[in-house]
């Protein structure tokens, strides 16, 4: 067993070492860590701010040099109080947790909703290579929500590239959901595998369609983490843990928890609760 292994639960600290402004509510940081430099497109790591909580996230990119990058979205006192950290501040890392997406030849759709984007950026970034037609669908309420255009063009530059944007406003792009174009691109084009990460019924909508058109399907799913081991029970969705099972699930594995996906998760009580549309 690796030493990553034996420590990827135990927490590290670490310092920021830069952070960029991705958007008026979305700041990508990165920092040094030798365990979480080796993650997988689709794992996640827990990130501790001292002080306030810890809380799970979608890594956006991983280097050899020890390079770990993730984007956070400012919707909770906790992720408040990493958008005002600063460069050299402290903060701890456990992982990396959780599966991984599988890497696909051919043709591959990948359809994100905000900072549902940054598993499938990281994958396409590292997995996807051998793909000859990449297609991005991406979504957000507004333009200046709209997320990693320049590394998605930069990604899927000398293959055969679709890169569709949509918003709820129509300040960019098409006018709507991003789920709304997927129809009349799965009859126009032939893909071997669609990847989705991003709200839940955004994400069971793309399911369905990949059903009708008979495409593989794999998802990152996001439910409450505290243990990321599979202890807790927080994240459960049917039968699976979301954190030790997943995030990352198969179309067969969706449709066994199909009472629950996009239906329901728990909530810090660990009672039901009904998803909204914007979760």
């Amino acid at each position: 067993m690796s030493a990553c292994h034996t420590i990827n639960n135990h927490l590290r600290t670490t310092t920021i070492q830069s952070i960029k402004t991705e958007s008026p509510t979305v700041k990508t940081f990165t920092f040094k860590d030798k365990c979480c430099a080796k993650a997988k497109p689709g794992q996640f790591l827990m990130l501790w701010i001292p002080g306030v909580d810890e809380i799970p996230l979608s890594i956006l990119n991983a280097e050899k040099n020890g390079d770990v990058s993730v984007s956070v979205k400012n919707v909770g006192e906790a992720t408040q109080a990493m958008h005002r950290r600063k460069i050299g501040d402290i903060i701890g890392v456990r992982g990396p947790f959780g599966n991984s997406f599988s890497p696909a030849k051919g043709g591959v759709l990948l359809v994100g909703g905000g900072t549902g984007l940054v598993p499938l950026v990281f994958h396409a970034k590292k997995s996807l290579s051998k793909v000859k037609l990449m297609a991005f669908v991406v979504g957000a309420k507004t333009k200046g929500e709209l997320l990693f255009a320049d590394e998605i063009r930069k990604v899927a530059s000398g293959k055969r590239m679709e890169f569709i944007e949509t918003t709820e406003d129509g300040s960019c792009g098409f006018k709507g959901l991003c789920t709304q174009p997927l129809e009349s691109l799965l009859e126009k084009i032939k893909f071997n595998m669609i990847y989705a990460c991003g709200p839940e019924q955004m994400i069971k909508e793309s399911f369905r369609l990949a059903q009708k058109h008979k495409v593989g399907f794999e998802a990152s799913l996001e439910r409450l983490m505290r243990c990321a081991i599979g202890l807790c029970g927080s994240c459960l969705l049917g039968k699976y843990r979301v954190c030790r099972d997943g995030p990352v699930f198969t179309g067969k594995q969706l449709e066994e928890v199909g009472a629950e996906f996009g239906v329901s998760k728990r909530d810090f009580n660990g009672k039901k609760v009904p998803i909204s549309s914007g979760n």
